[in-house]
């Protein structure tokens, strides 16, 4: 059985490509769209890879190629041990994959010619069990969640908003979550923001948040501000944080939070809420652009903006916006999927419906176009929310 195991190897070696290590970083320097694959056990990976891998083991190949990857001319490098880099070419070269080939010697040989490996953030046994779903999921998996766990994001605002999106981003692993919001708890807030209950009423809104999430996840660094944003501070507080999250409800704060984010290049998540309508939107805060300046150059006349307060909301509407400003969160950090930029998103409760409109960077914008005319805050007045 043993000879005709090799003799089969020899086989499939004769039939399919192989390149060297030297090769395989040429083609992994010059072509962008190059997918590479480490076909190891999970355990083995985990020990170290060939930097921008993607860990799918030779029993899952079949399993999860599609979802990386449908697209049979779409060139794939693979490599694992001796046995399984010729065999899982022949696999994918079964599937109909057209340009297919495994890299002579693996790891072993990349490190054997000076090269570095890399490896991801060791997840203790609590959060192998904690985040047990999140790994089974290819997207996610032990990488991601290691990405997950060292991200920060700032919420601005502990209200309609900043109430799912906490939770749900402190449950997902979340390493720091900061709270921005000066506020206390009042009995109109809890009709939507359920970071808050009946006790809390009277309570600061960041001291209310910063239990409720580490009840929910004990491991997620919460961090309270309960303070007003203004132009003096605003820059210090989002200096440590990778995503902003905006659940505001002023227009002040919108244009102070954007214009920092541009100065510190930190994106935004933006979302908003009126009565039955929702919107969510990514400002990347970079010259690709939009900011919320290219988007609202100015603000509009406070009676065509009401607040909440005096427009009414529906109760369950910030539930869903909120969650899909959480979902984008996830995203950025991954580096997964479509995110919302240069998309906004609109959402009619009534109708159930949703919309996307194209949205574009101003090359005249004041804060991020071609010539700016503002380049720090001084010209913003002191704000809060």
């Amino acid at each position: 059985m043993g000879a005709a195991f090799e003799a089969l190897l020899e086989r499939v070696k004769s039939e399919v490509s192989s390149i060297s290590v030297e090769v395989a970083q040429t083609r992994l320097n010059n072509e962008a769209d190059l997918i590479l694959l480490d076909v190891r056990e999970r355990e083995i990976f985990a020990e170290g890879y060939i930097p921008g891998a993607e860990n799918v083991p030779r029993g899952f190949l079949e399993l999860q190629i599609e979802g990386i990857s449908n697209d049979r001319s779409r060139a794939i490098l693979l490599y694992g041990d001796e046995d399984q880099s010729p065999l899982a070419t022949r696999d994918l070269i079964n599937m109909g994959y057209e340009n297919v080939a495994y890299i002579e010697g693996g790891v072993d040989a990349w490190q054997s010619t000076g090269l570095k490996t890399a490896k991801d953030r060791p997840l203790t046994k609590a959060e192998t069990f904690r985040y047990a779903r999140h790994l089974l999921v290819p997207e996610v998996g032990e990488r991601g969640q290691g990405k997950l766990l060292d991200a920060s994001v700032l919420l601005i605002g502990a209200g309609g908003l900043g109430s799912p999106a906490a939770y749900y981003l402190a449950a997902a692993g979340i390493g720091t979550v900061g709270i921005v919001d000066a506020d206390v708890v009042d009995l109109s807030n809890l009709q939507r923001q359920i970071l808050h209950g009946t006790s809390d009423v009277g309570r600061p809104k960041v001291v209310s948040a910063y239990e409720k999430l580490k009840d929910i996840n004990p491991g997620c660094n919460v961090i309270p501000h309960q303070i007003y944003l203004t132009s003096d501070n605003v820059m210090e507080v989002i200096e440590p944080y990778d995503i902003v999250i905006n659940g505001c409800d002023n227009f002040p704060t919108r244009y102070l939070i954007n214009d920092a984010c541009v100065f510190t290049g930190k994106p935004i998540v933006d979302g908003s809420i009126f009565r039955f309508d929702g919107q969510v939107t990514i400002f990347p805060c970079d010259k690709e652009g939009p900011c919320y300046r290219c988007l609202y150059p100015e603000p509009p006349p406070a009676e065509m903006a009401p607040s909440c307060a005096e427009a009414g909301v529906l109760g369950v509407l910030p539930g869903t916006v909120g969650l899909i400003q959480a979902t984008e969160v996830v995203k950025l950090i991954l580096d997964a999927g479509d995110p919302l930029i240069g998309r906004l998103l609109m959402f009619d409760a009534l109708q159930m419906s949703f919309k996307n409109f194209n949205i574009r960077r101003d090359v005249n914008c004041p804060v991020c176009g071609d010539n700016p005319t503002i380049t720090d805050l001084s010209v913003l007045s002191l704000i809060h929310i």
